[in-house]
């Protein structure tokens, strides 16, 4: 079987379609099931988020279009999906994978997030019934060679994030955060990490608007803030000098006369926007009003390369782990190849030795010397046992096989250094 890794990112693909790309869970319960039914597909996961969808797979010799199958399951056309859609197999598919667990092919060099959602994958097609034994141990492969990345390295030692990027890019809108008050709407682990970063920088206030307002007001307790209904969010709004939002809102939450609305209530001053969510949040519309400065996760770029330079030894030392990880990984491969012959020879052998040892028996029944039986069972297993390597290394040698000679020298002799004519 074939490892696949196929899907698109934050790189090849703007942030429209990766939108149009994303799978909510039950979607992607519904994807993992229509995977199953794939022919060629053996096991397979599915990972989606704001700046990746990706699928594993091991294939048979035969790999499935995943393009076509992406493309009709989102409803876009194949072509234009093939323009940005990236496709590893075998060693650089496990390498793939590893790469995006341990955050080095994230949007923010080194978040941690990533490592979360691609667990939440990898259990949500267990439950699926997508992982029967060799994906699944891959996964764990993938796995252990990430948290080495987070304990091993410095990737983590500065907080960054896609979250930290956000409060990162407003700090340089506002020249005191301590000034500003702060709207978040969505409740999730994004949010969270939001908000905490905000806390740090002492906003003067941080609201979080959530569709249930508990979670919301859990959240906010944990930063001295206050948590609202979305309903409560069009008079929240006109005291909010920075938005940020990250839902999993199939549609948008926040609309041009929404906003409108607010600005006016606010004598137009301005307001720092950045909606972090795929499908987005916010209308695009809203960012063409003034007095609104309106971001999405692409606009991050500048703020994040502040934070990547400061990884970048981490990364190469990250890097090397991997590079580790795929000898170890090719080394064990070999050697489940080497105890596929192994098991097969034991079976060979032991198939010859039942046999001789029945004669070997039935003689004996027979009332026969059993000294001499057992002399003619050694004799008559050794032959047999002999017999094909014999026929082969005298071909071997007649084709002047040195080498295939060495080798077997090697495999056969408990001192292959040793030979007949240094004995005597």
């Amino acid at each position: 079987m074939n490892l696949v890794a196929v899907g698109v990112n934050h790189t090849t693909a703007d942030v429209e379609l990766r939108e149009r790309l994303a799978f909510s869970t039950q979607q992607a319960e519904a994807a993992l099931a229509s995977l199953r039914e794939m022919p060629g597909v053996r096991e397979a996961a599915l990972l989606s988020t704001c700046n990746r969808t990706e699928l594993y797979c091991l294939t048979d010799d035969t790999a499935p279009d995943f393009t076509q199958w992406l493309a009709s399951s989102r409803h876009l056309s194949a072509e234009r999906l093939s323009t940005v859609l990236y496709q590893h197999t075998g060693e650089q598919a496990l390498e793939h994978m590893m790469r995006v667990a341990g955050g080095l092919d994230s949007l923010v060099l080194g978040e941690p997030q990533i490592l979360g959602q691609m667990r939440e994958a990898y259990a949500r097609a267990h439950e699926a019934g997508l992982l029967n034994g060799e994906l699944s141990r891959l996964f764990q492969e993938v796995f252990s060679v990430a948290k080495r990345i987070r304990t091993e390295t410095g990737i983590g030692a500065n907080p960054v994030s896609v979250a930290y990027a956000a409060v990162s890019f407003a700090r340089h809108i506002f020249a005191d955060l301590k000034k500003s008050r702060a709207l978040l709407i969505g409740a999730g682990e994004m949010i969270e990490l939001v908000a905490r970063h905000l806390g740090e920088q002492q906003v003067q206030e941080i609201t979080i608007a959530n569709r249930t307002q508990e979670r919301a007001s859990e959240l906010a307790a944990a930063v001295g803030g206050r948590g609202i209904s979305l309903e409560e969010l069009p008079v929240a709004l006109e005291s909010a000098d920075i938005l940020i939002s990250c839902t999993a809102a199939p549609l948008p939450i926040l609309g041009k006369g929404m906003v409108e609305r607010a600005l006016k209530k606010r004598r137009h001053r301005p307001m720092f926007m950045v909606d972090i969510a795929v499908p987005r949040d916010i209308e695009p519309e809203v960012g063409e009003l003034d007095d609104v400065y309106l971001y999405t996760v692409d606009h991050l770029q500048e703020a994040i390369q502040e934070n990547v330079r400061a990884r970048q030894q981490a990364a190469q030392e990250a890097s090397e782990l991997i590079r580790d990880a795929i000898v170890r990984h090719r080394r064990q491969r070999r050697e489940q190849d080497a105890v596929k012959v192994l098991r097969d020879y034991r079976e060979q052998r032991t198939s010859m030795a039942e046999s001789e040892l029945e004669k070997a028996l039935q003689q004996l029944r027979n009332g026969g010397d059993a000294e001499q039986v057992l002399r003619k069972f050694q004799h008559s297993l050794v032959n047999k046992w002999l017999h094909t390597p014999s026929v082969t290394l005298r071909k071997m040698a007649a084709d002047g096989r040195a080498e295939a000679l060495l080798l077997a020298r090697e495999l056969l002799l408990e001192n292959p250094g040793s030979s007949s004519e240094e004995n005597e």
